[in-house]
């Protein structure tokens, strides 16, 4: 078996392709990723907050000083129509004519006299993800109520210096007990998994489709298989070798992101970065390692199993593409939502994965889950690999 095995890790440290796939790919992914992310985020968040939103308002004389704070706020620019019903503004922004429109109450006037409440309307499109039109409008709409409330309760001869109580009797302040680590580790330890768990089976592909539909291909695998080694080891050492460029990959890997993770935390402007990298110990980095160990032993085990019944290299690498696809599906599942890390989700092979090391990065780790789910990864690995070992030694898969 290690005969074997030294053997194939030989053959493939001679090749480029595998250097690329297994060392250079995880170390410099995290840069590149994070910086296009950083940059994509930031490019988005900037246009989106200076964004110059044009408006219409109707009835504006109703509400003078509403209109004149609107009218020089730097993000937006009035627009004139005679449209004033509620079906042409709204056809007339779906048309691009302008971005939102404000309809103040004909009688609103009238009804502030009359201590009414009037009801305004904001018509915009509401599809978009950075929504800091509305967020301007509520800042503005807060601030003339306030001075609406003030106005009346000056008029009643109420106390100028219990104005702001009476207008807003309970001041609510947050106080998060969440840290910092752990606010960033919850918007982004599911990326990280995405990231890490799918370069584990990158760094495995190449070298298991070579040593399965490759050797058929160069017609090595019958020179190999007269060797006076049983099947089982000649399985075994193919294995083993898969698994170490897999686990060479996620070391890199895990490595990678410790490492670049500070790197960027340093720059200026990233200082919650770096707080929340330095937290990060190197035994829970030496963990997410742990976890990925039998998951890309069931990586290996599936990948080496597929390699063998396909019949040349491209033939595996269409086999391979919906294990690809299939494995993404639990690592979205765990980026959504409200989904945590629980006694059932431990049992979700992949997805549990995931969310064990967002719980790391986090901070908040329960470590009986942890081995719940190192148990039951393992337990999957042995698994595929004895399913392994049983192909292998099916005459009509090895010579299709």
């Amino acid at each position: 078996m290690w005969q074997v095995y030294f053997k194939e890790l030989t053959e493939l440290m001679r090749d480029k392709k595998t250097l690329i796939f297994v060392i250079l790919l995880p170390i410099f992914i995290f840069p590149v990723i994070f910086g296009v992310m950083g940059l994509v985020l930031s490019s988005t968040t900037n246009t989106a907050m200076q964004a110059e939103h044009r408006y219409v308002i109707v009835n504006a004389e109703q509400a003078p000083q509403f209109a004149d704070a609107l009218f020089y706020h730097k993000n937006f620019a009035q627009i004139k129509t005679d449209k004033t019903a509620e079906a042409d503004l709204v056809a007339a922004i779906r048309n691009d004519e302008f971005d939102v429109a404000i309809v103040i109450p004909a009688d609103f006037s009238a009804k502030r006299q009359a201590a009414e409440q009037s009801q305004w309307q904001i018509i915009y499109n509401q599809s978009s993800q950075f929504d800091f039109m509305y967020r301007y409008f509520s800042e503005l709409m807060t601030n003339f109520n306030e001075q609406l409330q003030r106005d009346t309760l000056t008029q009643l001869n109420v106390d100028p210096a219990k104005l702001a109580a009476i207008i807003k009797p309970v001041d609510v302040q947050k106080v998060d007990t969440a840290a910092k680590r752990e606010n960033i580790g919850e918007k982004f330890g599911a990326v990280i998994a995405y990231i890490l768990i799918p370069l584990c089976l990158l760094g495995a592909s190449y070298p298991a489709i070579d040593m399965g539909a490759g050797e058929k291909e160069r017609g090595t695998l019958e020179t190999l298989l007269i060797c006076p080694i049983s099947r089982v080891s000649i399985v075994l050492g193919k294995f083993f070798t898969v698994l170490t460029t897999g686990l060479i990959g996620a070391l890199i890997t895990v490595g990678s992101f410790g490492i670049w993770g500070a790197i960027i935390g340093s720059f200026a402007g990233m200082a919650v970065v770096q707080e929340a990298m330095s937290a990060i110990a190197i035994t829970e980095l030496i963990l997410i390692f742990s976890l990925l160990l039998p998951i890309s032993a069931v990586f290996a085990a599936l990948l080496l199993a597929i390699s063998i019944y396909a019949r040349t290299f491209k033939e595996a690498q269409n086999y391979i593409s919906p294990l690809s696809i299939m494995i993404f599906l639990p690592l979205v599942a765990a980026m959504m939502p409200g989904v945590e890390l629980t006694s059932k989700t431990a049992l979700v092979p992949i997805m549990n994965v995931a969310l064990a090391i967002k719980e790391l990065i986090k901070g908040t780790a329960d470590y009986g889950l942890l081995a719940l789910i190192f148990g039951s990864t393992l337990l999957l690995a042995s698994i595929a690999i004895g399913f392994c070992v049983h192909w292998f030694q099916q005459e009509k898969v090895l010579f299709r």
